[in-house]
């Protein structure tokens, strides 16, 4: 059963390689007994196990198809046939166009294709891909990355959670994250880039695009190494004046719309 709350448990945040205690993006996002694997990068399936198994999620989501976003869907397909796991299905995996084929190439060791669709099944995005979960709505819209990339939208009927994945500014997250109940953006970069395309926030970007959105609450994520979490935290506060978090590993945040 469900109340309408979303709960996002941070996994991990870092970028672009794992910490000691901090594995690369990856979240989970529950409403009642119904869990969402949010990106599964690097180390994240490890502490993924602390709150479901494998075969207790009812679908994975990933924004793009760097490893620090999903080199961990690898090894959750080794646990998924070759283990203590026994599905009943594959685990529907929304992801980026030719995520099916990436994950055949490295898992394949033989002339044959490794059958990666026995642990997923497999569905591409595209901008403005919708997909229900249980009692979740996903809306996913592609951003500004540099490759295919994408953000979601995930709503319940009490609770919006808007997650940027990796990207630039752009305007299709500010308009999949207006009004929502709390925005979980990047803000991977010191500075925007001298030269080249931008593909990541700055704290400022942040919370330019918090307050661009109207996004209740900002979770501020995947904060880069020449960053302080204090120091991004404080950098988006001069940009917008809601309640603003860093996105500690381990920590559940329960996101449900609060009355006006």
């Amino acid at each position: 059963m469900s109340d309408g709350r979303l709960d996002l448990t941070v996994l991990g945040c870092a970028t672009p390689y794992p910490t000691a205690d901090n594995p690369c993006s990856g979240y989970l996002v529950s409403s009642g007994d119904t869990h969402v694997w949010m990106d599964a990068g690097s180390g994240t399936l490890g502490p993924l196990q602390r709150y479901v198994r494998l075969d207790q999620l009812d679908a994975i989501w990933i924004s793009h198809l760097h490893a620090d976003h999903s080199a961990d869907l690898l090894t959750a397909y080794y646990g998924a046939l070759f283990a203590d796991i026994d599905l009943a299905s594959p685990i529907p995996l929304h992801g980026p166009p030719g995520t099916a084929d990436r994950l055949a190439h490295f898992l394949t060791n033989t002339p044959s294709r490794s059958p990666v669709e026995s642990a997923f099944e497999v569905t591409e995005l595209y901008d403005g891909h919708q997909a229900t979960v249980g009692p979740l709505r996903l809306t996913s819209r592609a951003v500004s990355h540099g490759i295919p990339a994408f953000a979601v939208r995930i709503e319940t009927a009490g609770a919006s959670l808007v997650y940027s994945g990796d990207t630039a500014p752009c305007p299709s997250l500010t308009e999949l994250a207006q009004g929502c109940d709390a925005l979980l953006c990047e803000a991977e970069s010191d500075r925007p880039p001298s030269e080249g395309e931008q593909v990541h926030h700055t704290p400022e970007d942040a919370g330019d695009t918090a307050r661009a959105a109207g996004a209740r609450r900002l979770i501020v994520t995947h904060v880069g190494r020449f960053l302080t979490p204090q120091q991004a935290v404080a950098r988006v506060a001069a940009r917008y004046d809601g309640p603003i978090e860093h996105a500690a590993p381990g920590v559940t945040y329960s996101v449900r719309r609060e009355p006006c």
